[in-house]
C-alpha cells in the first residue's frame, strides 16, 4: 500500500525488545530484520541503502530518544535521530493551485467560507478562483488559519477563505479550488489508473462500480475497461485485456465517474492522483492515476457566443431594443392564441 501510493522514505521500528521472551536479544532482532528486509525487497524497496531498523521499547523508553544501555550491541541511530535524518519533501509552491474542499461554512458578518488544505501552489487574497467540477468562479476576499489573517497560504496550510457572491449550497465537500489564471482544475470525464487489489473476496470484471475516495471526494465510479494486468513488483505487462482481476493483482483500468468528479494525474498533483477503492465497508484496492480525460466545457462556450450575438440583433452597442420588445409581445400573443385554441379543442372533445 505504501509503495503503491508513493511512500519513498521509511523507518522500521522493532518494538517490545524488553519482553520477557526476548530480553533485548540481538538474534531475535536480526531474525525480524531479515524477514522484513525480504518483504520490502519484494515490494521494490531497497532496505540496505535507505531504511534504518531501530530496536526500541516504547514501554521502557529504550532507544526512543537516548541510547539504551540494554542494547549495547546496537550502534545505529535512536528513533528520534532516525526521524531527524529523513529528508523533508519539497513543498510544491511552484505548481498551480489546488485546494480540495473539506467543508463549507456560512459565518455571519463574513459570508461563505470554504475550508481545506492547500496541496499545491499559493493562494492570495484578491485571487480569482474556480471551483471544479461545477466551474463556479469567485474572488478570494480573505484567508485565515487558526483565526489569524494570512497574506498568502502555501502547501500544507489548513485554511478557511472567504469568497464573494457564492452561496454555501453551491460548493460541496470534494470540490477543488484552483487559480482561474493558472491551469484551473476541471471535471474529469474519465481517467486511467493503475489499481492494486488488496482485499476483495471475489473476481472483478469490467462494469464493477465501487466508491472511490480521492482527496476529500467520495464518488461512485465504474471500471469500464480492464486494459493490462501487470506484475506489481516489476511493472511488466502480464496480460492484455484480462477478463477479470482479483486479490493480489495490479491492473491498468479505465474508470468513468458516475457523478461530476475532479482528479489529476499522480505525477502532476500527487494528493489528487491517488485514491482508495471502497466496497463492502472496507478498502478493497488502491490506485494512482496515470492520465485524465477532462470534460469539454461546450455549454459554457455556446452560452458566451450567444451572449455576444444578442447586441447585434438589437441594434448594437447602446442600440435600439424596441425590435426585441416587439418580438417578445408577438410571441406572447401567439402563445395566448394557442392556449385559447387548445382550450376550445378540449371542450369539443369533452362534449
Amino acid at each position: 500500500l505504501a509503495h503503491t501510493l508513493g511512500v519513498k522514505q521509511m523507518i522500521v521500528c522493532v518494538n517490545k525488545m524488553d519482553d520477557k521472551s526476548i530480553q533485548y536479544s540481538q538474534e531475535r532482532f536480526n531474525e525480524i530484520k531479515h524477514e522484513v528486509t525480504t518483504l520490502l525487497k519484494n515490494l521494490g524497496y531497497k532496505p540496505e541503502e535507505r531504511i534504518p531498523f531501530v530496536p526500541i521499547s516504547g514501554w521502557e523508553g529504550d532507544n526512543m530518544i537516548e541510547k539504551s544501555p540494554n542494547l549495547p550491541w546496537y550502534t545505529g541511530p535512536t528513533l528520534v535521530e532516525a526521524l531527524d535524518n529523513l529528508h523533508p519533501p519539497k513543498r510544491p509552491t511552484e505548481k498551480p493551485l489546488r485546494i480540495p474542499i473539506q467543508d463549507v461554512y456560512k459565518i455571519s458578518g463574513i459570508g461563505t467560507v470554504p475550508v481545506g488544505r492547500v496541496e499545491t501552489g499559493i493562494m492570495k487574497p484578491g485571487m480569482h478562483i474556480n471551483f471544479a467540477p461545477s466551474n463556479i468562479e469567485s474572488e478570494v476576499k480573505s484567508i485565515e488559519m487558526h483565526h489569524v489573517n494570512l497574506s498568502q497560504a502555501g502547501p500544507g496550510d489548513n485554511i478557511g477563505f472567504n469568497v464573494k457572491n457564492v452561496a454555501v449550497k453551491d460548493i460541496h465537500k470534494g470540490y477543488v479550488a484552483s487559480n482561474l489564471a493558472d491551469h484551473p482544475a476541471s471535471q474529469a470525464e474519465s481517467f486511467e489508473a493503475q489499481v492494486m487489489i488488496l482485499n476483495h473476496p471475489g473476481k472483478i470484471y469490467s462494469g464493477y462500480t465501487p466508491v472511490i475516495d480521492c482527496h476529500t471526494a467520495h464518488v461512485a465510479c465504474c471500471f469500464t475497461e480492464l486494459k493490462q494486468k501487470m506484475d506489481r513488483k516489476t511493472g511488466e505487462i502480464v496480460e492484455e485485456n484480462p477478463e477479470f482481476i482479483q486479490k493480489g493483482d495490479a491492473c491498468l483500468v479505465t474508470i468513468h465517474p458516475m457523478k461530476p468528479f475532479c482528479v489529476e494525474t499522480f505525477t502532476d498533483f500527487a494528493p489528487l492522483g491517488r485514491f482508495a477503492v471502497r466496497d463492502m465497508k472496507r478498502t478493497v484496492a488502491v490506485g494512482i492515476i496515470k492520465s485524465v480525460v477532462h470534460k469539454q466545457e461546450e455549454g459554457k462556450v455556446v452560452q458566451q457566443a450567444h451572449e455576444k450575438k444578442v447586441p447585434k440583433a438589437t441594434g448594437g452597442e447602446g442600440g435600439d431594443t424596441r425590435n426585441s420588445t416587439g418580438i417578445k409581445k408577438l410571441d406572447n400573443h401567439n402563445n395566448d392564441v394557442k392556449r385559447k385554441n387548445d382550450k376550445q379543442q378540449h371542450h369539443h372533445i369533452a362534449q
